[in-house]
């Protein structure tokens, strides 16, 4: 018997190395980085917007990641109409949103093989903006500055998708909803695509 323990332990000893190398060698030195252009549905507006936006994520464990992202969406001008009660009058004017996302949040993922599934659960949120100025780098950067003086909302966002890795390099899929909360709740449709790289 302790003939059996002594080798059972010198077993251990010897393919604990070899068992932790595999390991970190698998998902503790991964960081995801990625880029993806963006279908967002507002419900409340009846609206379609597209944009774009970048993440990136760390392996916490072998199949837990933690990933934060954020992503713009240009302008969508559409048509609001507005009753006068005291003349009975209908005014119609454009409206141009413009939509900063920010999320963060842990990405469950399965660790097999060149194609993965995962789900996620990030918090963050939201800033609309009104701005009938020309898409660009100084609306962008102008709303990122102004986001203490203008409307932000808290989000939940719930979703799944797909990534599938040819060596480093990846195409991921997520679709989700962003729900908003002002004044209740608000459920989006959110539809992310993209290249990402691991190293």
């Amino acid at each position: 018997m302790k003939k059996a323990i002594y080798v059972l332990s010198l077993i251990t000893v010897f393919c604990a190395p070899v068992v932790l190398a595999q390991t970190s060698s698998n998902w503790s030195d991964h960081v995801e980085a990625g880029v993806f252009g963006e279908m967002f549905r507002l419900n409340n507006a009846d609206t379609n917007f597209a944009g774009v936006g970048a993440r990136l994520g760390v392996n916490v464990a072998p199949i837990v990641q933690l990933e934060g992202e954020v992503s713009y969406d240009f302008a969508q001008t559409f048509s609001e109409g507005f009753t006068n009660t005291s003349t009975g009058s209908v005014t119609y004017a454009n409206s141009n949103l413009r939509v900063l996302h920010g999320l963060f949040g842990p990405k469950l993922e399965t660790n097999r093989g060149p194609v993965r599934f995962f789900v996620t659960a990030k918090g963050g949120a939201v800033n609309f903006r009104f701005d009938p100025r020309p898409a660009g780098f100084g609306t962008f950067a102008s709303q990122v500055d102004n986001l203490r003086a203008n409307n932000v909302d808290a989000v939940f966002y719930p979703g799944a998708g797909a990534e599938a890795f040819f060596g480093p390099i990846g195409l991921r899929l997520d679709v989700g909803d962003e729900v908003y909360f002002n004044n209740g709740a608000y459920n989006n449709l959110r539809i992310t695509f993209g290249p990402s790289i691991r190293f």
